[in-house]
């Protein structure tokens, strides 16, 4: 009974640090403007 409940704490354990690693990695980018050409005629 002892080694479920240590097996169980450990995978808790794993899980949840899993969890903080993700939550502290950064996801958002600054956003970067791309300007490009466009020819008149293709406007019309």
């Amino acid at each position: 009974m002892s080694r479920l409940i240590v097996s169980i704490a450990v995978i808790l354990v794993v899980v949840v640090g899993g969890l903080f690693l993700l939550a502290g990695r950064s996801g958002e980018r600054p956003v970067t403007q791309v300007e490009k050409q466009v020819v008149l005629a293709n406007l019309q």
